[in-house]
């Protein structure tokens, strides 16, 4: 059974820095995209923030773009989100999903096939 694993959030102050990690129970980890979505509050849509695939190559939304950068440890089966400058409006529960295995990344959600539980990020002004 596929088991994604985020931990690392919590309460920070505007400006603050988080890294946000996600352990994966995936057979040949290397080969599947990865990508981190948040939901800023019950009833919103779920919203893409980054992803990276197998060769590295990573994507990101506009409202992270330059503050985000998203990483993975094939060897310790873990994607990591670094999120420095953070803003109130990043403030979100913060999730991890791993897409279809030797595809490229996606920014759409249904492409994702496996999600981790979610880490509550909150940011302060």
């Amino acid at each position: 059974q596929v088991q994604l694993v985020e931990s690392g959030g919590g309460l920070v102050q505007a400006g603050d820095s988080l890294r946000l990690s996600c352990a994966a129970s995936l057979r040949t980890f290397s080969s599947w995209p990865m990508g981190w979505f948040r939901q800023q509050a019950p009833g919103k849509e779920r919203e893409f923030v980054a992803a990276i695939n197998w060769s590295t190559t990573t994507g990101y939304a506009d409202s992270v773009k330059g503050r985000f950068t998203i990483s993975r440890d094939n060897a310790k089966n873990t994607v990591y989100l670094q999120m420095n400058s953070l803003k109130p409006e990043d403030t979100a529960v913060y999730f991890c999903a791993a897409g279809r295995q030797g595809s490229v990344y996606s920014t759409r959600r249904y492409d994702y096939d496996y999600w981790g539980q979610g880490t509550q990020v909150t940011v302060s002004s």
